[in-house]
């Protein structure tokens, strides 16, 4: 009997030490080429969410292509927040399990987007084959380097900024979509993400050119192969917003709901913005946008929704069973 209090002691000091040492774990799932930009988030926000509250957060991240990502987290994967880069695959969290809020757009600042990016072209140093714009990857022989567009919000940015060049071209809806197709009859390979594709760009050595995002296309650039490529500018492209959520349905199982918004508002942040910056990716925030306008050419955009009547609309006309992808999918 005299031990126990010995024994109660020892358990008690176990658990404190437990407790000490306890992390709270986020986990992100998000796009294939927002790999980098997260690694030099997580560490930040942590530290800054440690001096504040004094708990140690362990964040996590899972990146592949964008609806592969929604779809891994409707069959159960236990994310925390999701960051897209575009809206329809946050809306099917929401439509297919009510995993976010309906109105998750008004959670955070500028429709919950922190920063958007840029379809561009990367084509090989001192670009041999001439590509200056869209019309030029329709080509005879040229080979385009694109993700699959029914998987990956990369691939349906640049299928639809395609689109939107040539329907502002012919004025068409016609003339677009024969557009298109000649510009997928010269895809080779459809990859199943951003980074697949820029795998087979540069280290497989397939293609003329590879459609990407503006910081994707500087990453390969500066670090997969400086010196071999140079970055293209079209005409015309599109704005892809890159927007983020909390799975309310997920951290209000897990109890980090504060640590999940938190996370997110942090994007929003001077200190976040600026990271997003240095990513080369377009930061929302008027001044650190301004602080870094070098790192931005000037580039006539369009958007989903100022042009294609939004995202369910563009969605149902081209990216359901059927639609104009399909169609034109079965004609390469």
């Amino acid at each position: 009997m005299k031990r126990l209090p010995k024994i109660l002691a020892l358990a008690l000091a176990a658990t404190l030490s437990a407790s000490a040492f306890a992390q709270t774990t986020l986990l992100n799932v998000s796009y294939d080429v927002a790999r980098e930009l997260y690694k030099d988030i997580n560490p930040a926000f942590a530290a800054s969410w440690k001096a504040k509250t004094g708990e140690t957060l362990n964040i996590k991240q899972s990146h592949g292509g964008s609806s592969k990502q929604a779809g891994a987290i409707i069959a159960g994967l236990q994310a925390d927040v999701i960051t897209m880069n575009q809206a329809p695959d946050i809306d099917i969290l929401f439509t297919r399990g009510g995993l976010v809020n309906k109105n998750w757009r008004k959670a955070f600042p500028h429709d919950a987007a922190p920063y958007s990016s840029v379809s561009v072209f990367l084509v090989r140093k001192g670009n041999p084959k001439g590509i200056k714009d869209w019309s030029d990857l329709t080509q005879s022989g040229l080979k385009v380097i694109v993700p699959n567009p029914k998987l990956t919000g990369n691939g349906r940015y640049t299928y639809l900024a395609a689109w939107g060049y040539a329907l502002q071209k012919t004025r068409s809806e016609v003339g677009a979509k024969d557009f298109v197709a000649k510009l997928f009859a010269n895809v080779p390979v459809l990859d199943g993400g951003g980074r697949g594709a820029t795998t087979t760009f540069t280290q497989r050595g397939i293609g003329d050119v590879l459609v990407t995002f503006e910081n994707e296309a500087h990453l390969i650039e500066q670090e997969v192969g400086a010196g071999k490529f140079d970055i293209v500018y079209p005409s015309l492209t599109i704005e892809a917003p890159a927007p983020v959520a909390v799975v309310d349905g997920v951290v209000a199982k897990r109890g980090t709901t504060k640590q999940a918004k938190a996370y997110l508002n942090f994007l929003f942040s001077n200190q976040g913005q600026e990271i997003i910056a240095k990513h080369h990716l377009r930061p929302k925030n008027p001044a650190v946008f301004k602080k870094y306008a070098k790192r931005f050419p000037a580039v006539k955009t369009f958007t989903v929704e100022s042009l294609l009547g939004g995202w369910a609309a563009a969605h149902e006309k081209h990216f359901a069973d059927g639609g104009v992808y399909d169609q034109i999918a079965r004609r390469r």
